[in-house]
């Protein structure tokens, strides 16, 4: 088992990560956290877990440096620069396959909120390394031209409750081209803190990533 704390660069940031790989892993998950998250939260960390229990590597990273995230706070100004986060991720891939632990491990992008946008948009900038996208009550919308350019198949995974992201989900899903799917947890609001929601998501997740990380 690969367990590091790492930093990855990305241009002039340098950006905070948690990195683990299981012995014989069959792939690599890096995390794009929401607006106002970071590779602390708890949703992710508990969904990451079950991943590799599955078998994945997991990347937990920060896409915002402290600076830029005390500005977020004050301004909103990064959150929705969804060009800035998947270019971060792109070079986060970059950085994976030059690690001789993960270079032959195929990539996959799990996506929450903006994070999902961020994610769809990297899966079409590193499209030779990234081999599935799933997005948890994200906003695939804000990928936008990017959408029908994704070439690898992805995970939409809305709440029930959360009616409004889950239409824009479905309107994002008519513009994908790639094989996709969009599951519904029922009576999940958006942050999935219903009993059992959580899990849903998780073990759906791992399901996509077991059988995409080939």
């Amino acid at each position: 088992m690969v367990s590091a704390s790492v930093t990855v660069p990305s241009g002039a940031a340098a950006l905070r990560g948690d990195l683990e790989i299981p012995v014989g892993a069959r792939g690599v998950v890096l995390f794009a956290h929401g607006s106002g998250s970071s590779r602390l939260s708890p949703r992710n960390r508990a969904v990451a877990g079950v991943l590799r229990r599955a078998g994945c590597g997991t990347l937990l990273l920060d896409l915002l440096t402290a600076a830029e995230e005390d500005e977020d706070a004050a301004t909103g100004r990064h959150r929705f620069d969804i060009g800035l986060l998947a270019g971060r991720l792109a070079h986060a891939v970059d950085w994976l396959e030059d690690r001789t632990d993960a270079v032959d491990l195929p990539v996959g992008l799990f996506g929450a909120s903006t994070g999902a946008a961020a994610a769809l948009v990297a899966a079409t900038e590193r499209p030779r390394r990234v081999s599935a996208v799933v997005s948890r009550g994200g906003r695939p919308d804000l990928a936008g031209d990017a959408l029908p350019l994704v070439a690898c198949p992805v995970l939409l995974v809305v709440g029930g409750a959360d009616t409004e992201v889950l239409e824009l989900n479905r309107q994002a899903a008519q513009r994908l081209s790639a094989p996709h799917r969009l599951d519904v947890v029922p009576g999940a609001t958006h942050l999935f803190g219903e009993p059992g929601a959580l899990e849903r998501v998780a073990e759906l997740a791992a399901g996509w990533f077991t059988e995409h990380l080939q």
